[in-house]
């Protein structure tokens, strides 16, 4: 199994920054992609972003361009987003998500098969 365990979340202020950290142990799959998505109150969970294993390869919601940067450390386990510039609208619980090398299907979140169990972000206008 894999565990992926979230922190960073918070309260902030429109303008403000967060990072969000995701952690992953157990039985990792290799060359994997890790993704960000995030859920609303009363809203579908949306991809926010992606990186691939060698962290050339990334992907992002159009919402989130030019704001968030996803990166990531493979001697860690860990995958960051560096959230800058918040919105009221990006509050949301935040999770992370794992899956072997998906390629072509970062942004789809049917294709990761490892959650976290999420962090609350909530930026205050």
């Amino acid at each position: 199994q894999v565990q992926l365990v979230e922190s960073g979340g918070g309260l902030v202020q429109a303008g403000g920054s967060l990072r969000l950290s995701c952690t992953a142990s157990g039985r990792i799959p290799t060359l994997n992609t890790m993704g960000w998505f995030r859920q609303a109150p009363g809203k579908e969970r949306q991809f926010v972003a992606a990186v691939s294993w060698s962290g050339k390869t990334t992907d992002y919601a159009d919402s989130v361009k030019g704001r968030f940067t996803i990166s990531r450390d493979n001697a860690k386990n860990t995958v960051y987003l560096q959230m800058n510039s918040l919105k009221p609208e990006d509050t949301a619980v935040y999770y992370c998500a794992v899956n072997s090398d998906l390629s072509g299907f970062m942004s789809t979140q049917t294709r990761y098969r490892y959650w976290g169990q999420g962090t609350q972000v909530t930026v205050s206008s």
